[in-house]
């Protein structure tokens, strides 16, 4: 029978992570799914050319920016889903699922119009672009989560 050398096999109750880990490689194979629409491509169009990140995706016009990011999205899904046997590619995955969040969560920052401050009694107020970015926050920190747990078995592995 194979072992697990993953974050879910760590010490301690680490088996419920396995369904982080099959819920993010779904989001990911969804999110890369959607990029290869115009749809799609044409909505993360504002997101990108405001982004001190990523905003030099546009040197692959709109929809090439948006393969770009969808076909990221699927590798990322084949490294979170290998990672279930190797711990290795569990945080290569997982690093880069952090890294991806973070950069679409600081567009909740960077894009114009998204958030309005005020002094009112609504100091924050947010549109639909900033509502759908929300969720970036809980997705950041599942990455997270399977990251930290992956890493110690993925350094023992490096050392050997």
């Amino acid at each position: 029978m194979k072992t697990f050398n993953i974050a879910e096999a760590g010490a301690g109750s680490y088996r419920p992570l396995a369904i982080l880990r099959w819920v993010m490689v779904v989001i990911f194979v969804s999110f890369g799914m959607q990029k290869f629409t115009l749809q799609s491509a044409q909505g993360i169009a504002q997101f990108i050319s405001s982004s001190p990140f990523v905003s030099w995706l546009s040197i692959f016009g709109l929809r090439g920016e948006a393969y770009f990011l969808g076909v990221t999205e699927f590798v990322i899904a084949a490294l979170l889903a290998a990672g279930a046997f190797n711990p290795i590619l569990s945080a290569l995955g997982s690093f880069m699922g952090v890294v991806t969040f973070a950069v679409t969560w600081s567009f909740f920052f960077t894009t114009p119009g998204v958030v309005k401050w005020s002094l009112s009694t609504d100091p924050m107020a947010w549109n639909l672009a900033g509502e759908f970015l929300f969720k970036d926050i809980v997705l950041l920190c599942v990455c997270t989560v399977l990251l930290l747990t992956s890493l110690p078995q993925a350094v023992t592995r490096l050392r050997e």
